[in-house]
């Protein structure tokens, strides 16, 4: 892992939350060309705007970091959808799963 899969990252959840580098800048409080700047590789988020990257997307950092995970964002609603079932319902949604990953 490196600063390019970092600016990646970033990219990646900005089009899977549907957004431009200029919301997500302004959302964050931050220049226009703020989120610009850190895709292009002219500067990187400090660890306290890293958290906040984060928390924009509703993602942790370890989910950040998890290369396995495309679309962290899916996974962790769907994770808090699951948390809410009984386990009967839940039961259902792991064969589910199975099935699918046939």
């Amino acid at each position: 892992m490196d600063e390019k899969f970092v600016r990646d990252r970033i990219t990646q959840l900005r089009l899977k939350k549907g957004v431009s580098e200029y919301q997500m800048g302004f959302d964050l409080g931050h220049s226009r060309g703020y989120i610009y700047n850190i895709s292009s590789g002219k500067s990187l988020p400090p660890f306290k705007e890293f958290f906040a990257v984060c928390e924009y997307f509703g993602i942790t950092p370890a989910d950040f970091f998890d290369e396995e995970d495309n679309n962290p964002i899916m996974i962790k609603q769907a994770l808090d959808g699951m948390k809410k079932l009984s386990d009967e319902d839940l039961a259902l949604v792991l064969k589910f799963i199975e099935r699918l990953g046939k």
